[in-house]
């Protein structure tokens, strides 16, 4: 198999993965947010507000998750209208279940967002977003491309909100 061929054939391999169940599924419950922690300097600077150097407590707080406290948090925040299927804080991945808004019954989206770093930076964050759509004769979802700038439009928003987060816990 050529590589290009190969690197087509792995996201699809992934996406099949997740459909396969072995039973019925159970929900999985949001974590209960956590409370911010607070910051000990008052200094503003810096990209995400506040201080250049990491607070301590956000730094403790992002050690006991395995990733930084404020991505995690913003991600939970962006995607909460969608039903949880997984959250594992320890690795920094969360992953939604399939969500249909009302107004497009005939269209499903599942997200699966990634922190990759402990620190708040921009390229920390990576989401992945799959896409169905429902024939009206024959009731079957089948994959439907999703718009390259999606992901990024939501990379953008847990990236704000976590901005919004590190700037309220600072002062």
């Amino acid at each position: 198999m050529t590589k290009a061929r190969t690197l087509l054939v792995l996201p699809v391999l992934f996406w099949l993965s997740g459909c396969v169940s072995s039973g019925p599924e159970t929900p999985v419950a949001a974590p209960e947010p956590a409370t911010a922690p607070q910051a000990e300097d008052e200094d503003s600077g810096g990209w995400f507000g506040g201080s250049s150097e990491p607070d301590e407590d956000a730094e403790a707080e992002s050690e006991a998750l395995g990733v930084n406290y404020y991505l995690w948090s913003a991600a939970l925040d962006t995607i909460s209208f969608m039903p949880l299927q997984a959250a594992e804080s320890k690795s920094g991945v969360i992953i939604s279940d399939w969500y249909t808004a009302p107004e497009t019954p005939n269209e499903r989206l599942k997200v699966t967002v990634y922190i990759l770093d402990k620190q708040l930076r921009a390229d920390a964050v990576r989401v992945a977003i799959f896409r169905e759509t429902k024939d009206a004769t024959t009731g079957v979802w089948s994959p439907a491309p999703v718009e390259a700038q999606t992901a990024r439009k939501l990379e953008d928003a847990i990236l704000t909100r976590a901005r919004q987060l590190r700037v309220a816990n600072s002062g």
